[in-house]
C-alpha cells in the first residue's frame, strides 16, 4: 500500500468536510406572482418587494416578451383575485 508523500494541511482538510454541511437555499413563493425566489430579495420575475414595485423588469424586455410577461403576470393576478374565468365545460364539473 502507498503512502502519501505529504500531510494534508487542516485547511484543506475542512474545506472538503465543509461541503457535508451545505443546505439547499430556502426558497418561498412570490406574494405578486408565485414564483419561487429567496426570502428576503426582490422577486427577478415580477420585480416586486413588500408589495411595492422595486425594479421595472419589463422595461429591458423585447416588444414580444414584454407582451407575453404582461399577458402572465395578468392571469396570476386574476387567478389570484378568484375571477377565473370557466368555460361551460368547467361550469357543469363537479
Amino acid at each position: 500500500m502507498t503512502v502519501p508523500k505529504q500531510r494534508h494541511t487542516k485547511s484543506r482538510r475542512n474545506k472538503r468536510r465543509g461541503n457535508i454541511y451545505i443546505t439547499a437555499a430556502t426558497l418561498t413563493a412570490c406574494p405578486k406572482c408565485g414564483k419561487p425566489s429567496l426570502p428576503h430579495i426582490v422577486c427577478s420575475n415580477c420585480g416586486y418587494y413588500k408589495g411595492k414595485e422595486a425594479i421595472d423588469v419589463l422595461k429591458k424586455l423585447d416588444k414580444k416578451e414584454k407582451k407575453q410577461r404582461e399577458k402572465e403576470m395578468a392571469g396570476k393576478e386574476a387567478e389570484k383575485e378568484g375571477k377565473k374565468s370557466l368555460s361551460m365545460e368547467g361550469l357543469s364539473k363537479k
